[in-house]
């Protein structure tokens, strides 16, 4: 059964930069890291010491609620850093890969047969926390069956990764993977593909082509268009990377720990695809990739709309290892007339800027344009948020932290990263996503 989607609201941000789609150059990481924040709803507890030996998929963390639920190394190595932070929060731990065989792998339950067995195999294998449960936006939680569940196959983010030019000739592990999710839920397993697409060939799942602009790839907004989330709803998402690993899991008992990284953003020499592993250290994938212009520059660990900013001497790939972007931090320019520049070289939504007229691919910078103020109820975010919901109702809901009203708005069908090109737009410019985020978390103590 086949569905069909046409969003007309979003925004395609044209950004210069973008990787092409070529045989990704090999770059085994000098370092890796696991990172609990990148994995929400999780409460830490380290399960290994600084100078222990790990193999790919011993657990190096498992969460105190939920002891099933592990995060696992990535690649067979040693132990170099448990890094803790203010009030020992564990920041990250710090693997260095066996120069001889990094992948060398801890063995994993049979292939599954029932939704007790899948659930086991990932778990056991550390997949479970590459998953996403809505609401909220954190890991799911074990022992429940959700409604249905959502793998979307394309990113539509400035610059994301072309995934299908990589993915279009393992139709057989994806289909897998499809068929262990199956295990998982009494409803439907929808698969989102753009129109044309090769992975519109997967089996055992509800075809969603999806036409639009950005926001289009992202899980929420499929959900939103096909099946909403009410209250009580449990519904999990995934991501085409996430569904083959899992696919290669069951068809081949493979613990894959691959990403393919496109390096992307004005201020990289040359953008191209990177094979790598997950958690990879910043500093083995820019060496050398990096404008020497003596501009200050932004590393970012994923698009320039819900990436997180990282050093590129010590930072790390975080969740979902997707991207790298690099454009520059602005804080060395000085521009005549400021944000009210009329110069054609910015970008901007406004009609009130001759870059809105230009077609053209722009190199922004990582300034903000304007100071923060009182939120403008403008109606600009329902413009590019493709929701049956309102969403300046919705965030000045959750500012003031009134749990009914949040409920009544829609809350339980959006997460941070639906609601970033709102941020984009926001003429007060409000970081909507944190707002977002820290009333996601206050609501789940509250009602969990």
């Amino acid at each position: 059964m086949a569905i069909s989607i046409n969003l007309r609201k979003g925004l395609d941000i044209n950004i210069r930069g973008a990787a092409t789609v070529s045989q990704p150059l090999t770059r085994m990481p000098a370092r890796c890291a696991v990172i609990p924040d990148d994995y929400p709803g999780i409460t830490p507890k380290v399960d290994v010491k600084e100078g222990d030996h790990v193999l790919a998929g011993t657990p190096l963390i498992h969460d105190k609620q939920f002891p099933d639920i592990r995060i696992v190394s990535p690649v067979a190595g040693t132990v170099e850093a448990v890094v803790r932070g203010e009030r020992r929060k564990l920041e990250r731990i710090v693997i260095v890969p066996d120069s001889k065989n990094p992948e060398e792998a801890a063995a994993l339950p049979s292939a599954p047969s029932d939704r007790t067995t899948a659930q086991r195999l990932l778990l056991d294998s550390g997949l479970w926390v590459q998953m996403r449960q809505r609401p909220y936006g954190i890991v799911p939680r074990p022992g429940t069956a959700p409604r249905d569940i959502f793998v979307t196959t394309f990113d539509s983010a400035p610059l994301a990764p072309d995934w299908s030019a990589f993915a279009a000739d393992k139709i057989a592990e994806l289909n897998a993977g499809v068929s262990l999710l199956r295990h998982l839920t009494d409803g439907d397993v929808y698969v989102g593909v753009r129109p044309g697409s090769p992975l519109a060939a997967i089996e055992g799942a509800k075809i969603v082509t999806v036409n639009g602009p950005h926001p289009a790839g992202n899980a929420g907004i499929q959900i939103a268009n096909v099946k909403p989330v009410n209250k009580g709803d449990i519904v999990w998402t995934l991501d085409l990377p996430t569904l083959l690993r899992i696919g290669m899991l069951v068809s081949h008992g493979k613990l894959c720990s691959d990403v393919v990284v496109p390096l992307t953003g004005c201020e990289v020499t040359e953008p191209k695809y990177v094979l790598t592993k997950i958690g990879a250290d910043m500093a083995t994938l820019v060496k050398g990739e990096i404008n020497d212009d003596t501009i200050h520059h932004r590393v970012i660990s994923g698009n320039v709309l819900t990436g997180i900013p990282v050093s590129s001497a010590d930072g790390f790939l975080h969740y979902p290892y997707t991207q790298v972007t690099v454009i520059a931090e602005g804080d060395d320019v000085a521009d005549f007339l400021g944000w009210a520049s009329l110069s054609p070289q910015k970008m901007s939504v406004s009609r009130s800027f001759p870059g809105h007229f230009l077609k053209k691919a722009f190199c922004p910078d990582a300034r903000i344009l304007g100071g923060r103020r009182a939120m403008i109820m403008s109606g600009v975010y329902d413009k590019v948020l493709p929701m049956d919901i309102m969403p300046e109702y919705l965030i000045k809901a959750c500012i003031a932290r009134d749990l009914d009203r949040m409920e009544q708005l829609g809350i339980y069908e959006i997460v941070p990263e639906d609601i970033a090109l709102c941020e984009y737009v926001d003429p007060s410019k409000l970081e909507i996503q944190k707002i977002l985020s820290d009333a996601l978390e206050y609501m789940f103590k509250e009602l969990n």
